[in-house]
């Protein structure tokens, strides 16, 4: 029987679910079924837990057996234990709590944790916009501002596990205090609410709107979010040798009015030391590239447990 991974990116408003099949030549697997509900974070960890568990079951009702789920967070987690370090964004005690295992036990199958950047990445390259590139930047531009790194076709973490975190450079040091502790990271000043309360309107796809329409403080707040996403960008090129950028996230949905801006301060900032060419591209998957990812990352583990 084919093999197919199950995956469960848990957000702050839906979790969203994707099944992925291994394809005959191993290689590119396809997408078989998406979903997604509410998360109904209000209610506690120990409820997003449960509704976690029944996706999976619901999913695998439809289209198990599976090998193997992954989970897509967003915030940081315990790698050694599957246990929760930080999520901002869905209220209650979720320091120290048991996540992964509890789905792998719950469903009977194992269990693989993943950042949700990370996912985005790594769906954005094995199967969107990212095919195909030798190094490729994934960037997720929303309310915060996430990221990740595949080379060669393999997402690349670093000795730590945490490689990727784009928001978290530095591009402005005398810039305002991050939610991360550090001074002018890159998300503390073009993120989506900076965006927006920078031009005075309700969110960054307002700003961006308005700048195109012509308001003149909607433009210099879309200007500096590209500046400064323009260095941060030239910043992984030089070192790291970026061919391909998708980008992805919320923010995303005011298309050109994004990428045109951002492609003009990016030419400024790369010379032949850097790149001779990038490409800048929007993210193929959707919203659901979080959990496409996070099965793939489950693929990944099964593949490294077979070996």
């Amino acid at each position: 029987m084919t093999k197919r991974y199950l995956g469960l990116d848990l957000g702050g408003t839906y979790i969203k679910i994707a099944v992925i099949e291994e394809a005959p030549d191993g290689v590119r697997p396809t997408v078989v079924y998406s979903d997604k509900v509410r998360t109904g974070g209000a209610a506690g960890p120990e409820h997003v837990l449960d509704r976690l568990i029944a996706q999976g079951l619901k999913a695998f009702d439809l289209h198990g057996p599976f090998v193997g789920v992954g989970i897509g967070v967003p915030g940081l987690f315990d790698q050694a234990t599957g246990s929760i370090e930080l999520l901002p964004n869905l209220p209650g005690p979720w320091e120290g709590f048991l996540l992964r295992d509890p789905i792998g036990d719950g469903l009977g199958m194992p269990a693989t944790m993943i950042n949700d950047a990370r996912a985005f990445t790594l769906a954005e390259g094995t199967v969107g916009a990212g095919r195909g590139a030798s190094v490729m930047l994934g960037v997720t531009l929303g309310t915060g501002i996430g990221g990740g790194i595949m080379i060669d076709g393999k997402l690349h973490l670093g000795a730590f596990g945490f490689a990727g975190e784009f928001g978290h450079q530095t591009v402005d040091p005398t810039g305002p205090i991050c939610g991360c502790g550090n001074r002018g990271c890159l998300e503390a000043v073009a993120k989506g609410s900076t965006i927006a309360a920078a031009a005075g309107v309700k969110n960054a796809e307002a700003a961006y709107a308005a700048a195109a329409a012509g308001d003149q403080g909607a433009i210099e707040a879309t200007e500096s979010a590209a500046f400064f996403m323009a260095i941060a960008i030239a910043n992984v090129v030089t070192v790291v040798g970026v061919d391909t950028v998708v980008l992805g996230g919320g923010i995303m949905s005011a298309g050109d009015q994004v990428l045109q801006p951002l492609e003009a301060a990016l030419a400024k900032r790369l010379t032949l030391v850097s790149a001779q060419e990038v490409t800048l591209v929007k993210a193929a998957l959707g919203g659901h590239a979080g959990a496409i990812g996070a099965a793939l990352a489950a693929r990944v583990a099964g593949q490294t447990r077979s070996r």
